[in-house]
Formats: C-alpha cells, sequence, structure tokens
C-alpha cells in the first residue's frame, strides 16, 4: 500500500520495495508460493465460479468456463 501511496515519501517507498524484494528472494517464500494454489479451498473457489455464473458484468466465456469447471467438479 505503501508503495502507491501518493502521501508517502520516496525514500518510504524505497525501503519498502526494498522490503518486498528480501521477502521474496526467501526460500520459504518460494516454497509457499509453489504450494498456494494446492492449499486454495475448493468450497471457496467453487463459491466463487457459482457467482461467476450469475454475475450480470461476467462475459459469456468467462461463465462457460466457470461452468466447465464446475461440471468437472461434480458442484453443480
Amino acid at each position: 500500500a505503501a508503495i502507491n501511496n501518493p502521501n508517502v515519501s520516496e525514500e518510504a517507498k524505497e525501503h519498502s520495495r526494498q522490503a518486498i524484494d528480501e521477502l521474496e528472494a526467501r526460500p520459504e517464500t518460494q516454497e509457499f508460493r509453489a504450494g498456494y494454489d494446492d492449499q486454495k479451498d475448493e468450497v471457496r473457489q467453487n463459491a466463487g465460479y457459482k457467482a461467476t455464473l450469475k454475475n450480470p458484468n461476467v462475459s459469456e466465456e468467462a461463465k462457460e468456463h466457470a461452468h466447465d469447471i464446475l461440471e468437472e467438479r461434480g458442484a453443480l
């Protein structure tokens, strides 16, 4: 948030960038990111896909994709 905040000094923004870079370089961060998709709660994912099906602001292509995934998972 600090990096995009116009009220934060350039010095503070640079400090934030450096801290992010250091965190991203850590092996445990890389390991966490690698397994993140596997750890997502499928029930919540399915709820998001179901919401996509009913959202009038979503394209038909996105709705078809959500429907296909829900169908594959037996969640319809």
